[in-house]
């Protein structure tokens, strides 16, 4: 603890009082024209040796004060200097103890003062040694300043918290995930069923402490003596630094890269997913946890000073780490709009929009401006992006060309892709409505109409119109263009039943997709199903009567009759039958290797075409059987039906070397 500091006592009382009077004295001197008296004379002798013998007297008051303020200033400067004098190691006052922390403290605050009275109180008379000691004492805040700053830095490194909350181990996840695939992939649905479940709202904890609660006192005191004493950039530069540093470290421990725009443009898509959900999760606990408790840390250090030197400490050291991850988001938005990024562009959009209200409110003063401006910037620019991806995906599916038909007739992967792909985006329907809003109407142009906006524009002008959102107009875009493109796909099979086998499958897995799908089935609506279920039934009856007409017509009656005479022709039904198996033969080789996936579809067609099949088989053997004999009976009905059974399995099978099994 140092000595106390004696207030100086102004030396004169009554000065103005005596300035007037002496003034008044010269004026008297000055009008008088004649001689002094003897009188006079002598009074004013008087007055001058008394003021004379005065003058000494408080000069040398004066010297003795002066004396006195320098004894001051050396017991103050070697309290202060005595711990620059200290090895390194031994000069960090706070690590001695709280009672030299307190000496030094008090030590500082007097020199203040002492400095404050020097420069508040005119000494007069030794002038060069005033200015002296004024200009010592401004050398020795520096120093103090100094080291305060030394110390506010060590406080802030030393006692720094590590930052391991528990939802940051969710670099697990990103291992564990596939990458949406390209345009068409048919292992989408997997794919985008696991992306769609493990996004999901996570809680944050508000705050956490930064720095060790238990300096947090002395960072403020330092903080207000420094600024207090005009070293309040020295203060603010110190704690900027430190915490920048921290920061960029924290960005480290969350991998996320400092990537020029040229970096990520030239990404594999693969990486590039990783990176966006990398940044995805980065920015949910940088903003929310991290710059929370930054903020909640510089007002705790800087709070009793104005409000503007919190926000503004706190922008300085947070601006460069948010906008790093800003200029990531920027590069992705300004690269290319393959359907595949649009999931990935909407998360980014939906985070940065989620974020935006807790940006504002960190940034709100004119210190903040620049990041809140920026922020809303990237949002526009994401927003386009997005905007611009969902469009392409349109003109993606339309230009979707194969050039040879589609293995099996089973369902397309273009199919599994669009549908699941919508699927997907119904969780984005609020972001895509709004950023679809008025985008709609440019592209009802006549001659782009599909089949299913010319029934939509024939509803309306029926009077049975309701409110459509932009997404379902896009999505009847969608489906109708892929069913536009699927047809020109059935139509590079030379067997125009596989042709219609392939069409019932693809329709029949859209209706089935909307229909199991609560969010679709609401977008669409129950219209669309029955539509579409309709069309693939269509397409299915279309199966049976191009594969089964000509082949059954050969179990008809018309013809079997030799000519001239009502009497049957055992050569005709003879040649008829063998026509009818070698006809059925080919079928099964061939149909046994189309495929229906799904079970009760194929159940449906096999028992419908059973039906149609095996009675006019039946029928005919039945009508002809004292005709013909059973030597030329190649199948059973009974076998005739197991065989049917065979068909839409994807393996094509023969029955060559099958024998007659009987009735």
């Amino acid at each position: 603890m140092g000595d106390s500091v004696p207030v100086p006592v102004p030396v004169l009382e009554g000065e103005e009082k005596l300035i007037a009077a002496a003034h008044q004295i010269v004026k008297a001197l000055h009008n008088k024209k004649d001689f002094l008296t003897h009188d006079a004379r002598k009074i004013l002798a008087d007055l001058g040796s008394q003021l004379m013998s005065s003058i000494t007297k408080l000069d040398t008051l004066q010297q003795s004060n002066s004396k006195s303020l320098e004894d001051q200033l050396n017991i103050l400067q070697n309290k202060i200097m005595s711990w620059e004098e200290l090895e390194d190691h031994q000069s960090v006052i706070w690590n001695c103890g709280q009672e030299y922390v307190h000496d030094y403290l008090t030590s500082v605050d007097q020199l203040l003062k002492f400095t404050q009275q020097l420069e508040s109180n005119n000494l007069g008379v030794d002038k060069p040694l005033d200015d002296l000691l004024i200009s010592r004492a401004h050398q020795l805040v520096r120093t103090a300043m100094n080291r305060l700053q030394q110390e506010f830095k060590h406080l802030l490194v030393q006692n720094k918290q590590p930052f391991q909350p528990e939802h940051m181990s969710f670099r697990s996840n990103e291992d564990d995930d596939t990458s949406i695939a390209s345009f068409g992939d048919d292992s989408l649905e997997d794919v985008l069923q696991r992306d769609s479940m493990s996004r999901r709202s996570e809680e944050y904890i508000s705050v956490v402490e930064l720095v060790h609660p238990d300096v947090i006192p002395d960072l403020r005191c330092i903080a207000n003596l420094m600024f207090n004493s005009n070293y309040s950039t020295d203060c603010s530069q110190a704690f900027v630094n430190v915490r920048r540093d921290a920061l960029d470290d924290f960005l480290f421990i969350l991998e996320a890269d400092k990537l020029c725009i040229d970096d990520v443009l030239k990404m594999e898509w693969n990486s590039l997913n990783s990176k966006i959900r990398r940044w995805i999760r980065c920015m949910n606990i940088f903003v929310r946890v991290y710059l929370a408790s930054e903020k909640w840390l510089s007002d705790q250090i800087f709070g009793e000073l104005d409000h503007s030197v919190s926000s503004v400490c706190f922008v300085e050291s947070s601006k460069g780490s948010i906008l790093h991850l800003l200029k990531f988001a920027e590069s992705v938005a300004i690269g290319s709009h393959q359907p595949e990024k649009l999931i990935r562009i909407l998360d980014m959009y939906e985070v940065l929009s989620d974020l935006m209200p807790d940006i504002d409110v960190m940034f709100s003063d004119d210190a903040g401006l620049c990041v809140r401006t920026e922020c809303q910037h990237i949002l526009t620019s994401l927003a386009g992006c997005a905007r611009t991806t969902f469009l392409e995906f349109e003109h993606a599916v339309a230009s979707s060309v194969s050039a040879n038909p589609f293995r099996g007739g089973g369902i397309h992967h273009l199919t599994r892709y669009v549908m699941n792909y919508m699927k997907t985006l119904t969780d984005y329907s609020k972001i895509l409505n709004e950023l679809l809003k008025g985008d709609e109407e440019e592209e009802d142009s006549p001659q782009d109409m599909t089949p299913d906006r010319e029934e939509e524009e024939e509803d309306n002008s029926n009077g049975s119109s309701c409110y459509i959102s932009p997404l379902a107009q896009y999505f009847r875009s969608f489906t109708s263009i892929l069913e536009c493109n699927l047809d020109d796909k059935s139509k590079l099979y030379k067997d125009e039943s596989l042709g219609h086998l392939f069409l019932m499958n693809n329709i029949h897995y859209m209706a089935e997709k909307v229909k199991n799908s609560h969010d679709l089935r609401t977008i669409l609506g129950d219209d669309w199903i029955r539509k579409h279920n309709w069309r693939f039934q269509q397409h299915a009856m279309n199966y049976e009567r191009a594969t089964w007409s000509s082949i059954l017509s050969l179990l008809r009656e018309e013809g079997v009759h030799n000519p001239g005479s009502n009497s049957i022709s055992r050569t005709l039904l003879k040649e008829r039958l063998q026509c009818f198996y070698a006809a059925f033969d080919e079928v099964y080789k061939s149909q046994t290797g189309w495929l229906i996936q799904d079970s009760q579809l194929r159940d449906d067609l096999r028992i419908s075409t059973s039906l149609k099949v095996i009675q006019a088989y039946r029928t005919f053997i039945g009508r002809h059987s004292n005709h013909i004999s059973d030597k030329y009976i190649k199948y059973g009905p009974d076998d005739m039906e197991n065989f049917l059974l065979d068909l839409f399995e994807g393996s094509p099978r023969s029955l060559h070397g099958s024998s007659h099994r009987g009735k």
